[in-house]
């Protein structure tokens, strides 16, 4: 089996941290699956395993979202990343690209969440929406660019910076869709839910290119930061994926 492509950013004997590309999975899902960051992690510190090491993934994301990854190697290191990440000391923050420019260069969406199937009908189980009655959920914005490009749904877009202050699911896609930029490519949260349920049945299709641009949704962790226990500044940082980046360049 081909291991799967992600870069290094840095390592230590407690901790690796990594840049996943997007449409690779963290986790397995069933025995004969796709390979995943997991699978080619557990190659790389093969000599750590055998050991008495393990693979620790502390910051997880979605398929499609790419960027930083923190594993630790070690069931002291992951104690206490767990826990840091717990009291809400670890920086995060996301860069996405989202359709129209906001009014805004700066502002913050304050908006619970809950998982929709509990209070209104979708097709989507995973599928999370604003609701008082939901879960606190904040999430800090800030514009880096504003860019026209002539696309078959629309000419503005702007590249967000974005700072959850709380880790709920699908936040930043929900905040920002609230907020009326929702993220280009999201499948679900973007111009029609269906376009997910279409996917799932057919793949990526020109019609859904049409619809929603690119075939992930546009969302990477960029930057992680803490303080640890010995005073140290721990920072990782990752330029945005070459795709999106790509996507930004070919403005018109």
């Amino acid at each position: 089996m081909k291991p799967p492509p992600f870069t290094v950013v840095e390592e230590t004997g407690d901790w690796i941290v990594v840049d996943k590309p997007p449409f690779l999975l963290i986790h397995p899902k069933k025995p004969g699956g796709p390979v995943t960051l997991w699978d080619g992690l557990r190659g790389l510190l093969a000599f750590e395993l055998a050991n008495g090491g393990q693979v620790s993934i502390i910051n997880r994301l979605d398929r499609e979202t790419s960027g930083l990854v923190l594993v630790c190697k070690t069931a002291e290191a992951a104690r206490w990343f767990h826990e840091t990440m717990k009291r809400r000391r670890v920086e995060k923050e996301y860069l996405a690209l989202v359709w129209g420019w906001p009014e805004q260069d700066e502002f913050v969406v304050d908006a619970p969440l809950l998982r929709q199937g509990e209070q209104r009908p979708t097709a989507i189980y995973l599928k999370r929406c604003v609701h008082p009655e939901g879960a606190r959920a904040v999430t800090r914005f800030r514009v880096e660019q504003r860019f026209e490009k002539t696309t078959s749904a629309g000419r503005h877009f702007a590249l967000v910076r974005a700072f959850p202050e709380t880790g709920r699911t699908h936040q930043i896609r929900v905040h920002l869709a609230h907020a009326g930029h929702p993220i280009i490519g999201d499948k679900i949260y973007g111009p029609d839910e269906r376009c997910y349920l279409d996917f799932i049945e057919t793949g990526w299709t020109p019609g859904l290119e049409k619809q929603l641009l690119l075939p992930r949704h546009a969302l990477h962790s960029t930057r992680l930061a803490m303080d640890a226990e010995d005073g140290r500044r721990l920072e990782w940082n990752a330029p945005l994926a070459p795709d999106l980046a790509r996507w930004t360049r070919h403005s018109a």
